[in-house]
């Protein structure tokens, strides 16, 4: 597929590739470089994650970034992506105090970064109370169960879910209560495939899985599957390059031919004219007859 020349993604899009059961693809970007790489490889879905946090800001977890801070990425990430569904996360914080503020947050999303629908992570009562707002006020949402890093402290850590009886069956709970509020796509995190492959029959949204099997697509962090990413990953992440190392080591070159004089070399010079080169000559005289 040619990114230039298709039309943009829509939901619309999106629900006949899930009734075709054609792959969506989806993967993170957090400024102009990362969206220009997925847009010229013809994903179909961008997010904007909260896991710039971590991977752009240094962060130690996703609950530190800002509204702000996410603003700035998005709109970014939008003047790089004109094929793919672009979509971002609501950071934590920005939507917990009332249906007001989540309605307020969203629709900064939409006018000053440009998304096409904004993202809200769990299924609990007050989050599909939120769900149901900022649909009402016409802005589409993307809902995330499963594992939901925002909350990962109450959940036990960054652990898997659905794993038991009893998280299996809130898991459940939670995707089609989400379906029911209103969210036009559903994103599944760390959860058995099994366990997802149960309530995906059930869901008429798109279902995206990171760590979830084989849903309707599938999810990655850019800076995990290029191999930027410093330390372990999860689990459910698969490197397809090693983008970190080969940075590391063509800086580490460059860094090694400025200290020995290599760089620059002659090929990395400007020309200049005999009579450029006179003229500075003599404004420095002139200078120093001045002093």
């Amino acid at each position: 597929m040619d990114a230039a020349t298709s039309p943009a993604v829509s939901l619309r899009r999106l629900v006949e590739m899930k009734t075709r059961r054609e792959p969506i693809v989806m993967v993170t970007a957090y400024d102009y470089a990362t969206a220009r790489v997925a847009e010229r490889a013809a994903v179909d879905m961008v997010l904007v994650g909260d896991s710039g946090a971590q991977v752009v800001l240094g962060h130690s977890s996703t609950v530190q970034i800002t509204v702000e801070e996410l603003l700035v990425l998005s709109a970014a990430v939008r003047r790089g992506t004109r094929h793919a569904f672009l979509v971002s996360d609501l950071p934590f914080g920005s939507t917990e105090l009332s249906d007001e503020q989540a309605i307020a947050t969203a629709v900064r999303f939409v006018k000053e970064a440009g998304v096409d629908a904004v993202k809200l992570e769990g299924g609990s009562p007050p989050r599909l109370a939120r769900i149901r707002a900022i649909v009402d006020a016409g802005i589409p949402v993307v809902g995330h169960v499963g594992l939901t890093p925002q909350t990962a402290v109450a959940l036990g850590g960054l652990r898997a879910q659905g794993r038991t009886a009893e998280s299996a069956a809130r898991l459940v709970r939670e995707a089609l209560a989400v379906q029911d509020a209103g969210a036009s796509v559903l994103v599944i995190e760390a959860v058995p495939a099994a366990v997802v492959g149960a309530v995906l029959p059930a869901l008429r949204i798109p279902v995206i899985g990171i760590g979830a099997g084989a849903a309707d697509g599938q999810v990655l962090v850019m800076h995990d599957l290029l191999g930027i990413t410093e330390g372990t990953t999860a689990k459910f992440v698969k490197t397809y390059a090693s983008i970190g190392g080969d940075m590391a080591a063509g800086v580490a070159v460059y860094a090694s031919e400025v200290r020995s004089g290599a760089f620059p070399g002659v090929d990395n010079h400007y020309a200049a004219t005999a009579e450029a080169i006179a003229a500075a000559r003599a404004e420095l005289a002139n200078h120093r007859a001045d002093v």
